[in-house]
């Protein structure tokens, strides 16, 4: 080892580890149950039980947003927040000899879809399928190969015709998830589908279970957000931004990583898992908020990525933003790699810095405190 990686290691912090072996089993169940757009409902109840502890009330909203409060009497409301959905596909046509055709429910990638297997989410139960796509030898005969689109993806669950299918109860409109589960990579990296963005409503419940554990007071009321709808226009997050009325918002979602192959550092920006949580500068996100932000992670050593966004964040800190008048809001990102799969990876230590950012953030807002540019 050179002398310059040997000074650099000594000058490293020891990382603390935040997320405990029981904080990991529930997110590892978090995760592996489906909470598809506009079906968050099982997810939700999860999400609940485990911050129940933590917090003095809860509610939920008619979509299913679920919010947990601490302080609910206080007059100045802060949020932090994440969304709870994720992508997943819709039943849009049986063919007359059993096959299944789809529609997105969210960004989902039809891309990866081929030889996937799936979930379709019937009320008598799930239903297992699989994308079928053929064989390789079949595709070769000097014609250019057709790619995977929405017009020729397709399930197969086994039946011959469109009245089996129907007989095990699906039905157009039913709501289709992949079956891929949790897993630890090399120590290191949280893999699994649906980290963007049920990692982000993991992420705030270890803030309310810290505040809880430390005995922290706030001066204020908490209002711990885990929102629907986000994957199809922030819809979640703009229905419970009216109702809460927030001073102020802390949203936390995942950004791109972008050091694997095949993105464009110049147009996307230079972030990597493992480098520490990334705050966003936009339009959306108020500055004097960040500022606050950037200095609590600076006298935390909480290390820490920047990242812009030229019009939207794309995220329900928007949402939040543009509500009632406007919130000052802003964003606190997760690096993930490999965005809308089935394989979201993210690490382990950027995971414990952003939930150790958001903590020390609300220990350092004052109740009351005005954050507008002039006064």
């Amino acid at each position: 080892m050179s002398k310059k990686n040997t000074e650099d290691n000594k000058d490293k912090k020891q990382h603390v580890p935040v997320v405990t072996d029981a904080s990991l089993a529930f997110f590892e169940k978090y995760i592996n149950n489906p909470s598809p757009t506009g079906f968050e409902y099982m997810g939700q109840q999860l999400w609940l039980d485990y911050i129940k502890p933590y917090i003095d009330e809860y509610y939920t909203d008619n979509y299913g947003t679920a919010v947990g409060v601490i302080n609910p009497t206080a007059e100045y409301k802060v949020v932090i927040e994440a969304h709870a959905d994720e992508i997943s596909w819709f039943v849009n046509y049986i063919t007359n000899d059993g096959l299944i055709y789809v529609i997105r429910n969210g960004g989902s990638d039809h891309q990866i879809a081929p030889s996937k297997r799936v979930n379709i989410h019937t009320d008598k139960g799930i239903v297992k399928a699989v994308f079928g796509w053929p064989a390789i030898h079949t595709r070769l005969g000097g014609e250019k190969e057709e790619a995977p689109s929405l017009k020729n993806i397709f399930l197969d669950c086994g039946c011959t015709t469109k009245d089996e299918v129907e007989a095990l109860g699906i039905h157009v409109g039913c709501v289709i998830t992949y079956e891929d589960e949790f897993m630890v990579l090399n120590n290191r990296y949280y893999v699994g589908r649906a980290l963007d963005n049920r990692a982000g409503g993991f992420m705030i419940a270890e803030v309310a279970r810290l505040l809880k554990e430390n005995k922290k007071k706030l001066p204020f009321g908490l209002y711990i957000v885990n929102a629907v709808q986000e994957e199809i226009g922030l819809r979640g997050a703009e229905m419970i931004a009216h109702r809460i009325k927030p001073n102020v918002a802390i949203v936390t979602d995942v950004t791109h990583d972008t050091g694997t192959p095949m993105i464009n550092k110049i147009t996307q920006g230079d972030l990597a898992c493992g480098r520490g949580p990334v705050v966003s500068y936009a339009p959306a996100v108020q500055n004097n908020l960040n500022k606050l932000l950037i200095a609590t992670a600076e006298k935390a050593n909480i290390p820490f990525q920047r990242q812009a966004s030229s019009r939207s964040t794309g995220t329900d800190t928007d949402a939040f933003a543009y509500s009632n008048d406007g919130v000052p809001s802003a964003l606190i990102s997760l690096p993930l790699r490999y965005m809308h799969t089935t394989v979201e990876m993210i690490h382990k230590e950027d995971v414990d810095n952003v939930i150790s950012l958001i903590y020390e953030t609300l220990l350092n807002i004052e109740a009351g405190q005005d954050f507008r540019y002039i006064k």
